[in-house]
């Protein structure tokens, strides 16, 4: 199964820089997404995070997957891009390509580690998650449409009793 948003040529770049066989160097994900400076730098004094950027620098492979996440930040409907909106209207769009960036850089990992494809959480899942979320909107305006109206009869009542 194919990754939305990464192209062969991304694909390609990846393998060409580390080589097929060079994932298993890098003990874990987090160990391979440090490498590649899409990992956050937390700076962490007396227990408090000072500051939580993710390192300068970069390489080809960054390069390839955060254009790979900017493209799957312009699809609709995926998984992915959910994410990424999901954190680009938080923080903005620069911090939600790094983001998606470091996450395909996770599932690359894993599919080349453990030998698995990449199998998204199921659409009709996602879709019945996103129906509710509205459905449970749709309720409580609903609930506040009704208030309203019964306030403003209320006024209206009260204005006309006192004429």
């Amino acid at each position: 199964m194919e990754i939305e948003g990464v192209s062969h040529a991304t694909l390609l770049t990846i393998i060409s820089e580390i080589g097929p066989e060079d994932f298993y160097k890098f003990p874990s994900a987090k160990h391979f997404t440090s490498w590649m400076r899409l990992a956050p730098n937390n700076k962490i004094s007396g227990g408090k995070v000072l500051s939580h950027r993710t390192p300068k620098g970069s390489n080809r492979i960054k390069t390839a997957l955060r254009q790979a996440a900017n493209a799957i930040g312009n699809l609709k409907d995926t998984h992915l891009s959910n994410f990424f909106r999901k954190i680009a209207f938080k923080k903005g769009r620069q911090v939600a390509i790094s983001a998606t960036a470091r996450k395909l850089a996770v599932i690359i990992w894993n599919m080349v580690t453990k030998k698995q494809p990449y199998i998204p959480p199921t659409q009709y899942l996602f879709h019945d998650q996103k129906k509710k979320k509205k459905w449970d909107w749709l309720k409580e305006f609903k609930k506040k449409s009704v208030y309203l109206i019964l306030s403003l009869k209320n006024l209206i009542s009260q204005t006309i009793d006192f004429q």
